[in-house]
C-alpha cells in the first residue's frame, strides 16, 4: 500500500513539473508568438493593398478621384465606371473569349503534361533528365524572345488573328511546367501497381487511364486550376496576336481604356474588378480540389 502511494506521488509531481515546464516554454514563446503574428497581419495587408485600392476607386466619379485622391472614401457610390466599362468594351464578348481560351489551353496543357510526364517518369525513356531540364530551360525564356518566330509562323498559316493561337502558344509554354511537376511525382510511382496491371494484362494505354490517372487525377486538377488562371491573366501574347475587337480577351479590354492623355481611373479599376470576380469565383469553387491536390501523394 504504501509503495502504491508512494508511486502514485511521484507520479503527480512528475505531472505537475511537466506542466510547470510546458507553462515556462508557453509563456517564453508567448511574446515572439504575438510578433510573428503581427507580422503576417502587415505583410497580408500589404499583399492586399492594391486590391482594396481597386474596390475603394471603383466606386468613384472622375471629379471626386480627382479632387480626393485614391486613398479618399468615395462620396457616394457611383456604378457608372462598371456600366461604362461594360459598353464600352462589349463585356460579354470579351468574358467568353477569356473563358474559352483559358479552358482550351489549361486541358491542353495538362493532357499534354500527362503524357509527356507518362513517358518520362513511368515510360523511363533515355535521356529522360535531359528531356527534363530543357522543360524547365522552356519555362525560364522570356516570352519576348517566341514573339518574332511565331508571330511569322502563325501569320504563314492563316492563323495571325485567330484565338486558337493563343490556345496553342500558352498549353505549349504551361505544359512545360506540368511536365517537369507531373514527371516528378511519377519518378515515385508504386512500381507494384503498375506490375499488377501488367500481370492483369493491362497494356500502356491502359495502365494510364485505370492505373496512373486516377491516382494522379488531384494534381492534374491542380494544375488545370493554376493555367486557368495563367491564361485568363495573359496580356503579351494575346496584344500580338489577337487583333480585331471580336476576338480579344478581358486584359485587351481593360487595357484600350487607356490613351496617350486621358485615362479614366475609376473606370479602370471598375473594368478590373469585373475581370477578377470570374477568376475569383472560379478559384472558390475548386478551393477543395485545390486543397486536396496540393496534401495528395498518397496511395489509397
Amino acid at each position: 500500500m504504501k509503495t502504491t502511494i508512494q508511486r502514485r506521488m511521484a507520479e503527480d509531481e512528475r505531472r505537475r513539473n511537466t506542466e510547470r515546464n510546458t507553462g515556462k516554454r508557453h509563456s517564453r514563446r508567448g511574446p515572439l508568438r504575438w510578433v510573428v503574428l503581427i507580422i503576417c497581419l502587415l505583410l497580408a495587408l500589404l499583399i492586399l493593398s492594391p486590391l482594396f485600392l481597386m474596390v475603394l476607386n471603383a466606386f468613384k466619379t472622375s471629379q471626386d478621384y480627382t479632387q480626393n485622391g485614391p486613398l479618399a472614401l468615395p462620396k457616394e457610390l457611383y456604378f457608372g465606371g462598371l456600366i461604362n466599362f461594360w459598353n464600352a468594351t462589349d463585356f460579354p464578348v470579351k468574358f467568353w473569349n477569356s473563358l474559352w481560351i483559358s479552358i482550351c489551353s489549361a486541358l491542353l496543357s495538362v493532357v499534354l503534361s500527362l503524357f509527356n510526364a507518362y513517358a518520362l517518369g513511368i515510360g523511363r525513356i533515355k535521356g529522360s533528365s535531359l528531356v527534363v531540364a530543357l522543360f524547365m530551360i522552356l519555362t525560364m525564356l522570356p516570352g519576348e524572345g517566341f514573339v518574332y518566330p511565331l508571330f511569322y509562323m502563325f501569320n504563314a498559316v492563316g492563323m495571325g488573328n485567330s484565338q486558337w493561337t493563343i490556345v496553342i502558344i500558352c498549353g505549349i509554354i504551361n505544359m512545360a511546367f506540368g511536365t517537369y511537376l507531373l514527371s516528378s511525382v511519377m519518378g515515385t510511382f508504386p512500381k507494384e501497381l503498375l506490375e499488377a496491371a501488367q500481370i492483369d494484362g493491362a497494356g500502356r494505354w491502359r495502365t494510364l487511364w485505370s492505373v496512373v490517372f486516377p491516382i494522379m487525377k488531384s494534381n492534374c486538377a491542380v494544375l488545370f486550376i493554376f493555367f486557368f488562371i495563367w491564361t485568363w491573366n495573359e496580356f503579351y501574347f494575346t496584344l500580338i496576336f489577337l487583333v480585331s475587337g471580336d476576338t480579344q480577351t478581358i486584359p485587351l479590354a481593360i487595357a484600350s481604356l487607356q490613351g496617350d492623355r486621358i485615362m479614366d481611373v475609376p473606370t479602370i479599376n471598375a473594368g478590373s474588378l469585373v475581370s477578377l470576380i470570374p477568376a475569383f469565383i472560379f478559384f472558390l469553387v475548386f478551393q477543395r480540389t485545390l486543397t486536396k491536390g496540393i496534401t495528395a501523394g498518397a496511395v489509397k
